[in-house]
């Protein structure tokens, strides 16, 4: 029993032994003024909060597309655009459902709907309905249907830019069809020199 005891108290003198430099190394603590009591000093780290990545948007149940909007969708052209200020977009088939087309633009892409409008443009229709894409025969352009406000304006593909081409090309070569183009245009007023 007594070897038992000098063992434990061993073990207790071994153990303040490690402990002392510890605590001679700890800054001594202030005494409390007078009326005062002593406040305990207690230091929390404060870990700063893990930022959450927010889970990707949904993907959007796409309806069958019809043979209108099949069609509609084989008129857009496919790869990319020029547009202002040197930026860019890329339109593409969905990879999934037939009928539909993605817009990316920076890191966005859109699922857009082709419709063929009575004018003969090709409106691209996010199925979310935040943007909308218009192609017409010289530039596409894409609005935020929400705020009302272009985010790219005079964006080109390359077939557009063919076709541009060709249009001025054929002006050039017969000046009577370009006439009579600003004919049918005009209210048929003729400016007459002064008498």
């Amino acid at each position: 029993m007594l070897f038992s005891t000098l063992r434990g108290s061993a073990a207790a003198a071994l153990i303040l032994c490690a402990a002392l430099p510890a605590l001679a190394e700890a800054p001594a603590a202030k005494a409390p003024a007078k009326g005062h009591t002593a406040k305990p000093a207690v230091k929390t780290a404060r870990l700063a909060p893990a930022k959450k990545t927010p889970p990707p948007p949904a993907e959007p149940v796409l309806a069958t597309a019809d043979e209108t909007q099949i069609a509609a969708s084989e008129r857009a052209y496919l790869g990319d655009y020029a547009c202002e200020f040197k930026e860019s977009v890329h339109i593409d088939k969905h990879p999934k459902v037939a009928g539909y087309i993605d817009v990316a633009w920076k890191k966005q892409v859109f699922t857009m709907k082709p419709v063929l409008s009575s004018t003969g443009a090709l409106r691209l229709e996010d199925v979310t309905g935040r943007t909308l894409m218009i192609q017409i025969a010289n530039k596409s352009m894409l609005l935020d249907t929400k705020i009302g406000q272009r985010l790219l304006d005079d964006c080109v593909h390359p077939e557009q830019a063919r076709l541009m081409a060709e249009a001025r090309a054929a002006k050039i070569n017969d000046p009577e069809a370009e006439a009579a183009a600003e004919a049918r245009n005009s209210l048929g007023i003729t400016p007459t020199a002064g008498k």
